[in-house]
């Protein structure tokens, strides 16, 4: 498996166990309290399987930053959570900043 496809899958994990996080409501609810355990033991696999061929800060450059755009995109489509434009425009300048990284750094693994 790639570093770029196990990072994809530990992204896509994190964000549905965080996603479940909210539903869980504090660990009350059985099933989003699962899928949180799941998600993030998932996650978490995965992102050291990446690890072993993408350096550290590369791997959660991207992991934080594409995962806070889709938490935020899961945030607003699942529990009608809403942003402001400092919000954001802060998180258009971390996109920026994974995709400088991933286009111009010699640290990513290409």
């Amino acid at each position: 498996m790639s570093a770029y496809l196990s990072l994809a899958i530990a992204i896509v994990a994190e964000v549905i166990a965080t996603t479940a996080l909210k539903s869980s409501q504090g660990f009350t609810r059985l099933l989003p309290g699962l899928i949180v355990v799941a998600g993030y033991g998932v996650s978490f696999y995965c992102l050291a399987l990446t690890l072993r061929t993408m350096p550290t800060s590369v791997a959660y450059a991207i992991w934080s930053g594409v995962g806070l755009v889709l938490i935020t995109l899961a945030a607003w489509l699942i529990h009608h959570q809403r942003l402001d434009w400092p919000a954001v425009a802060g998180i258009a300048l971390i996109v920026a900043g994974v995709m400088v990284i991933n286009l111009f750094s010699s640290s990513a693994a290409h």
